[in-house]
């Protein structure tokens, strides 16, 4: 039975326009109180459209004494002292800042605003830095209250220039002394937050303004924005309910496949599975499942950095192994882009070794790893698009789960001779190559792929099980599928499969080294039949 749909607040950053408007609140206003009766600043990161920038809007709306907005709220019975303070508001979310101008531009439209209510001095007019301190200055003294300053998506700027280093550093400049006017006024200030995705540790607001609380690690704040699987279920079951009516399932189900998708971030060493707000909210809306926060923004820059350091994306899958301060800081020039993808939500805390102080990142959900093999694949195997759809549909499916190993090794055969080889840099022409093309497509297939798999004596190079087999591969691009199928034998990589129900399937596939084709293949299929095909 389909319910009345409820206001959700899709796009709403602006806590006074949701709560005036009756929309769905999840009630984040206990980390309000908690941060605000101390007076510090703070940091906090958070992927894109994971709820910062209305948080930093709740923030603003407590600190201007706006108490009618939190009635019912949880900070309504925890705050017995509400209190006016002047409150500096910088969005630096509004700009592509694809020139040296465009910076100056966007701090000269933010401070405009105040200063046409605070006034502005001549001798604060050089740069917008020495405005930001006048103005605080004007502020503090005419209210009579020291000053709350709140920064979203402080690093947008940078972000957008790492492409560009010379124009990043033109923005990493500016930023430095417009953020180091916080340390120098910081006996007017009442309070402080910044919010942004990463933390760039070359930039001033890090490195001289040592005072900066980082939470964005913190267990006492990892559910400061998102939605928990507690406050879905607390806040969402008439959603949940109409999007399993629309969709013939019933309520488990849909919570179950939202839980697959959109779950599984973690912010701290241990803490409750958030999800990710923006699609969570995208999918009650439209009452259908899809990758909303992806479609948003896609890694390009990301996955060309992860091809230029040679990184094993293979690991991706939960094996990156990091260091706090790896995570916390990025460094561009100097460090991996594994903090990068982090900090930007593409990958997240999985497990965290205490005895060694690791912590191991992978994916978080399957929104994410979808979308992200599906970026990976054109950068290592540039086929055309048509053909990568063609080899994606039903007929590979088909000839995969029948057993029809002819089949599908034809249109893998199809699908690697269309890779224009000769592009492909000489160093990176080797059988690891070969192996994370397979692992590519298979993954964007949905199939459970294991590449590399561990046995007694060695590693298989993939593992594909379907509900009728387990197929064992073996690549060779220096030898021959002989001796690949001799390799599975010999190491023992069909054991650990030995007393499963399904058909177990061996596979040696030989590569040419000269045009990257597929030269020929063979399988056994439980040891007994075996068959060899040459494709000339």
């Amino acid at each position: 039975m389909n319910t009345a749909p409820r206001n959700l607040p899709v796009g709403i950053q602006d806590f006074k326009k949701l709560r005036q408007g009756g929309y769905v609140y999840v009630d984040k206003t206990q980390f309000v109180y908690e941060l605000a009766r101390l007076d510090r600043p703070y940091f906090l990161g958070r992927p894109r459209r994971f709820g910062k920038s209305l948080f930093l809007s709740t923030l603003k709306a407590y600190f201007e004494g706006e108490k009618d907005l939190f009635d019912g709220l949880a900070i309504a019975e925890l705050e017995k002292d509400w209190k006016k303070y002047p409150v500096i508001y910088i969005d630096l979310n509004r700009e592509g800042y694809n020139n040296p101008t465009s910076l100056e531009a966007v701090l000269d439209f933010n401070l405009r605003q105040y200063e046409e209510k605070w006034g502005r001095n001549d001798d604060d007019i050089s740069t917008c830095a020495t405005r930001f301190a006048g103005l605080i200055k004007r502020m503090c003294e005419k209210a009579k209250e020291r000053v709350v300053v709140l920064i979203d998506e402080y690093d947008k700027p940078l972000i957008s220039t790492l492409d560009d280093i010379s124009l990043n550093d033109e923005m990493r400049k500016t930023l430095k002394g417009f953020y180091g006017v916080m340390k120098a006024e910081d006996a007017n200030l009442r309070f402080a937050m910044l919010t942004g995705v990463t933390k760039f540790s070359k930039v001033s607001v890090f490195s001289d303004l040592n005072q900066l609380i980082d939470i964005s690690l913190d267990k006492n704040y990892s559910e400061i924005c998102g939605i928990s699987e507690t406050e879905l279920q607390q806040y969402f079951q008439p959603e949940i309910q109409a999007l399993a009516d629309d969709n013939n399932m019933t309520c488990d189900a849909a919570f179950a496949e939202m839980k697959k998708r959109y779950d599984g971030y973690h912010f701290a060493k241990v803490s409750e599975d958030m999800y990710n707000p923006f699609s969570v909210l995208n999918t009650f809306e439209k009452r259908s499942f899809s990758d909303y926060w992806y479609k948003t923004g896609t890694p390009s820059m990301l996955v060309r950095q992860l091809r230029q350091e040679k990184v094993d994306t293979r690991k991706l899958e939960g094996e990156i192994t990091a260091t706090e301060s790896m995570i916390e800081d990025y460094r561009p020039g100097e460090t991996t882009v594994i903090p990068l993808l982090y900090q930007s939500g593409y990958l997240t805390i999985k497990k965290y070794d205490r005895q060694n102080d690791r912590y191991y990142l992978g994916f978080p959900n399957e929104e994410v790893r979808y979308g992200f093999w599906k970026s990976l694949l054109p950068e290592y195997a540039p086929a055309n698009l048509w053909l990568m759809n063609t080899f994606f549909a039903g007929d590979f499916t088909e000839s995969l789960h029948n057993g029809d190993v002819d089949g599908f090794m034809t249109q893998i055969k199809a699908f690697f001779a269309s890779i224009e080889y000769d592009r492909i840099p000489k160093a990176q022409k080797n059988e690891n190559y070969f192996q994370l093309i397979f692992y590519l497509m298979f993954k964007l297939m949905g199939q459970f792929v294991r590449v590399e798999e561990k046995s007694a004596e060695g590693r298989a190079d993939a593992v594909v099980w379907t509900e009728k087999a387990i197929y064992v591969f073996e690549f060779k691009m220096t030898d021959t599928a002989e001796a690949a199928l001799k390799q599975i034998d010999d190491k023992g990589y069909l054991i650990p499969y030995t007393a499963d129900h399904r058909s177990v399937v061996k596979i040696g596939v030989e590569f040419s080294a000269k045009t990257g084709v597929v030269k020929r293949w063979l399988f056994s299929i439980c040891e007994g039949r075996s068959r060899s095909f040459k494709v000339e």
